[in-house]
């Protein structure tokens, strides 16, 4: 949260904001009104209840009240949850699709290596992107949902890789001054798990997006549209401690080629317990898109959202 100088003029205000700390001067803490955050989820993964936790986890670390709406796909209903489970707690885009949200999330899909129209929900998908850009005003893209917005929004394909990306890797803020990497060390780790990526060059050379961290090994990791209404993710900085030795695990018993996640077992033995050193930056970047991107820009009457959307649009 920002803190609150109630002095104009104080010297520190300006020191303070060429650090990159935010400030609240009182004249806008007094136009502020409060009120919780709505944030859609649509939740992709198999194993619903996993990544809801893990996500929750993320959005909990922050003192900003948050009403959280998770969605899943009406065109496909997938085998690992239970349908009650998918009706007691889930909804779909048709039974929101009148209603506004401060923020949305989409989780990633382990489908990234089929092409995006065979994905049997592309078309619901596409749906919900083109109802998110008047009805939400801040969305956080993670993994294939990230790549699936990309090629959507801006028409840049994934490519596939000539192996995994697995592991947890190093990265790199390009941006330091960016609101979305406010207090990042220079060099920090996130897990990626993988079989394609989007090029650093397509993403850096579009008009109205800009890369903010990169890694020499992963590649991309987190961009972002110059206006701060979409967030693009390619890691999984949501992940457990056992997620990835979980997915190696699970790879290597049904027989699949799998290389050991880099980065991540203690001296490469998978008989070691991995340690957690990507989390502190997690819930720094998701603490940083709710109260940047999304609390300090939404409007207080989210109906308002359609009108200060075509504003932008056309300014």
């Amino acid at each position: 949260m920002p803190i609150n100088l109630p002095y104009e003029g104080l010297p520190a205000v300006e020191a303070l904001q060429q650090e990159n700390i935010f400030v609240m001067t009182p004249s806008r803490a007094r136009t502020q009104d409060i009120r919780p955050l709505r944030i859609a989820l649509v939740n992709l993964m198999p194993h619903k209840s996993v990544t809801e936790t893990q996500l929750i986890r993320m959005l909990g670390s922050t003192p900003l009240q948050i009403e959280l709406t998770l969605l899943a796909t009406a065109s496909y209903r997938p085998t690992h949850t239970d349908r009650a489970y998918l009706h007691a707690f889930y909804r779909t885009l048709e039974s929101v699709r009148s209603e506004y949200f401060d923020g949305l999330i989409v989780t990633g899909a382990p489908i990234e290596t089929m092409p995006f129209e065979s994905v049997a929900y592309w078309q619901e998908l596409c749906a919900l992107f083109d109802w998110a850009k008047q009805h939400v005003f801040s969305a956080f893209f993670i993994c294939w949902g990230a790549q699936a917005a990309l090629y959507h929004y801006y028409g840049i394909d994934k490519l596939p890789l000539g192996r995994k990306m697995f592991g947890v890797f190093p990265h790199r803020v390009l941006d330091p001054r960016h609101e979305l990497v406010r207090g990042f060390d220079e060099v920090f780790y996130a897990p990626h798990s993988r079989h394609t990526a989007v090029p650093v060059e397509a993403v850096a050379c579009h008009p109205a997006l800009e890369v903010l961290a990169v890694s020499e090994e992963a590649g991309l990791y987190l961009a972002a549209s110059r206006d701060g209404r979409q967030v693009f993710v390619t890691g999984h900085s949501e992940y457990d401690r056992d997620t990835l030795d979980d997915e190696y695990r699970r790879d290597l018993a049904a027989g699949r080629a799998i290389e050991r996640p880099a980065h991540y077992y203690p001296n490469d033995d998978p008989a070691g317990v991995p340690a957690v050193c990507w989390r502190a930056h997690g819930q720094l970047l998701y603490q940083n898109w709710l109260n940047y991107c999304v609390y300090q820009r939404t409007p207080y009457d989210l109906r308002e959202l359609a009108q200060k959307t075509r504003r932008d649009a056309t300014a």
